[in-house]
């Protein structure tokens, strides 16, 4: 692989980690596993697929900075993030991405989730 292209796939993992940071907890969380197992899983794939990988990741960065300046000028408002997948986009999946796409919904929205996170309370005295 050219240094630039390692260069330019750790970039932006770091900048989607770091986005990350402006999630809701649980969201975070099942983001970064999300986000580590897919850049794993992309290695070792060829140049084509490496390259629609970083242009489709590259987006979700994008929408995903959008939306945290979105949130950060509307305070007020409930906190929105995510976007509707087109019906188009979704007929292009593979079985195995839209079995993947299946799993994260239902993580995502179970009412009991996996991650026990807790936000720190200030001592009462």
């Amino acid at each position: 692989m050219p240094a630039g292209h390692v260069s330019r796939v750790r970039a932006l993992y770091r900048r989607i980690l770091l986005l990350h940071r402006a999630l809701p907890p649980d969201l975070k969380t099942l983001g970064d596993l999300y986000v580590k197992d897919e850049f794993r899983r992309h290695k070792t794939v060829g140049s084509e697929e490496a390259q629609r990988f970083l242009r489709e990741w590259e987006v979700y960065a994008s929408v995903l900075w959008q939306q945290t300046n979105e949130n950060r000028q509307n305070s007020t408002e409930k906190v929105c993030f995510g976007a509707a997948l087109p019906e188009e986009k979704l007929n292009d999946f593979r079985d195995e991405q839209i079995g993947q796409l299946q799993e994260l919904m239902q993580e995502a929205t179970k009412p009991n989730r996996q991650f026990s996170i807790t936000e720190s309370r200030k001592p009462e005295f």
